[in-house]
Formats: structure tokens, sequence, C-alpha cells
């Protein structure tokens, strides 16, 4: 029978870079069999997306040009939570930045590390419903269109390519499972 690994003890901690939004650092750790490693650590703040939902089936998504991927982006409403922000308060937020809605219903879907080898975010996905028009100010550095789509298209617009970007993907397939569970 195979021992449980044991957790790496930390043995260092430097910071790269601190910046506005992301903070890079290095860590070391002794292994379990005597070897030491060095991860670099990109900790980025807890996220939002949401999954605007009609009683006719179609979502609301943005598109937005990504200046990492280069390109525009067909996505669910997203953001950074702010300091002491309830993921629920954030998403609400999020969406009357984004598409000028809140909702009267949230059901959570799932909450996961974006990419876990390498930076501490965490997003808590959310699907929204009973939704009304409700604006806030958008971020002066968001420029966003609006699209509506019909929830039956989204599985080709993933297989397509359309939309491509994995938080949008993960929460909108799970928004498919739990609307066929419910």
């Amino acid at each position: 029978m195979a021992s449980k690994p044991e957790r790496p003890t930390p043995t260092g901690s430097r910071w790269v870079y601190r910046g506005e939004f992301i903070n890079l650092r290095e860590d070391t750790v002794l292994l379990e069999g005597g070897g030491r490693r060095t991860s670099a650590i990109v900790e980025y703040p807890s996220s939002v997306c949401v999954v605007p939902l009609f009683l006719d089936g179609t979502v609301l998504l943005v598109r937005q040009f990504r200046k990492p991927a280069e390109e525009f982006l067909l996505e669910a409403p997203a953001g950074k939570m702010q300091l002491g922000e309830k993921p629920e308060a954030a998403a609400l937020r999020e969406m009357q930045e984004e598409i000028g809605h809140t909702a009267g219903r949230l059901d959570p879907l799932a909450t996961f590390y974006t990419e876990p080898a390498l930076c501490t975010q965490r997003i808590h996905v959310f699907l929204a419903r009973d939704l009304k028009p409700a604006r806030l100010t958008a971020d002066d550095d968001e420029f966003i269109d609006v699209r509506t789509v019909a929830m039956d298209r989204v599985a080709g617009l993933i297989g397509d390519g359309s939309i491509r970007d994995a938080k949008s993907i993960s929460a909108l397939l799970l928004a498919m499972r739990f609307m066929g569970d419910n």
C-alpha cells in the first residue's frame, strides 16, 4: 500500500514583483525525499463568473478585447472580487457593470482554481436568473459589447472556437448541466 505524500515544507519566499493587480513570488520548499523545488506563484484576486439566463433560454455574453490574447473574446460576464467582498455581491456588481442587469436569483454552480500550478486565483461561478435592468458605471478601461445568445447555440460556439475563454466555457457548461438537472 502506497503511503500518503507529505505536504512540502516551506523554506523560503521572495517577492519578484508587486503590482496593482498581481504579485509574483518565488517559494522554495523541501520535498519529501530531501530535494528542493522553487515555484513561481502569481497572486491574483478571487473572481466571479456569471451566466445570466433569461426565461426565453438566451444568455448575455460580453465581447471585449483582451490584450494578453491580442484578440476580441466572447465571454460570460466576470471580474475580480474587491477586498472583503462576498462572491454573490461581486457577481451582482459585475453584472450591473458589464451587462446592465441584476438578478433576483443567483445559483452557485462551482468554485475552481484557474491554474493551480501557477496562480492563486479562484473563480466562483453563478447562474443568474430573474434578470432585471440595473446599470452601474463600467470600469474606465472596459469597452464591452453585450451579445444575446441562445443557450442551445452555446455548445456549438464552444466547439467551433467562437467561445474559447476557459472560465466562460466552464461556467457555460456548468450552467447547461445545472439546467438539465432542474
